[in-house]
């Protein structure tokens, strides 16, 4: 898999974040098992808990083109840490992503690292599938 070309697009895609509250932005591409991308960015709401994560925003994209298995996801921020998913954004991967799917966990200088979904999440509730 090549990583760096969904890392690019995760990096596109965080120029669409809308974050005036917390100016944390963030983007994310998914990886289909029909080989398709989709992106998302992090969309914030004056009431917080209506934000919507970049990585759900993107998994909610392939949903809706009818794309139900995801392969991998790239996450992209302006840290100079790496960049994980929160615990909502793992069990929302987890409905639609095997224990093998790769994390792929960026840093604002490139450098990345690749996760296993499994190894992030384990033992996920998967609703008895």
């Amino acid at each position: 898999m090549d990583y760096k070309k969904l890392i690019e697009a995760a990096v596109k895609a965080k120029e669409n974040s809308y974050s005036p509250y917390s100016k944390f932005r963030v983007g994310a591409a998914v990886l289909t098992e029909g080989g398709s991308v989709y992106i998302g960015a992090n969309i914030e709401n004056a009431s917080y808990g209506a934000t919507v994560c970049a990585e759900r925003s993107a998994v909610i994209r392939a949903v809706m083109e009818g794309e139900k298995k995801i392969k991998a996801i790239a996450i992209a921020g302006d840290t100079e840490e790496y960049i994980y998913p929160c615990g909502i954004c793992r069990q929302v991967l987890a409905e639609f992503a095997g224990d093998d799917a790769e994390v792929i966990c960026t840093r604002k200088n490139g450098e990345y690292r690749a996760i296993k979904l499994g190894d992030m999440l384990p033992d996920a509730f998967r609703g008895g599938k």
